[in-house]
């Protein structure tokens, strides 16, 4: 699908129109097969994420492949990207390559930060200590990360047997 124009096949959306390939819908009936409010579709249009649709008796009158561009619009939302981002996404290649590798580099910090928090909420439901914070092994995995300790001279206990290993990449 050409972002910049709306048009395209539609294929693998997983959203269909139904009937002829030609007919143009109503924004109810857009709203209703994508399950997006016809307000959201409105303000998308009103800030050029969508194409400004065709108009019939002063009816807004949408192509069938809108739909498929709702659903890669929704995508976009879920997966991070702010409406100035979808906006650069919409871009030609060279202007939205930027906008890209910025939104990888957050999304694989988020990832790192998920898998720290995966490591210490398992450690803490297996954790004996009376203080979480004062676990050898808890301190112990927060410095390898970077992160400062509650007290100087923690104990840096060895790994426990059948703990989760540190992430890869650590925290700056």
């Amino acid at each position: 699908m050409d972002m910049n124009t709306g048009t395209g096949t539609g294929m693998g959306t997983g959203v269909s129109a139904g009937g002829d390939t030609g007919a143009r819908m109503t924004i109810g009936r857009l709203a209703e097969i994508t399950g997006v409010p016809a307000s959201a579709i409105r303000y998308w249009e009103r800030h050029g994420l969508l194409p400004a649709p065709e108009r019939q008796s002063g009816q807004r009158r949408y192509p069938p492949e809108a739909a498929g561009r709702i659903v890669i619009l929704r995508k976009c939302q879920q997966a991070g990207l702010t409406l100035v981002e979808i906006r650069e996404f919409q871009q030609e290649q060279t202007r939205r390559q930027t906008m890209i590798r910025a939104k990888v580099a957050e999304i694989e910090q988020r990832m790192v930060d998920l898998e720290h928090a995966h490591q210490l909420l398992n450690h803490a439901l297996l954790c004996g200590e009376q203080d979480i914070v004062r676990c050898p092994k808890f301190q112990e995995q927060m410095a390898t990360w970077g992160v400062p300790g509650p007290a100087p001279g923690a104990s840096a206990a060895g790994p426990e047997a059948g703990s989760a290993p540190a992430a890869a990449s650590p925290l700056p």
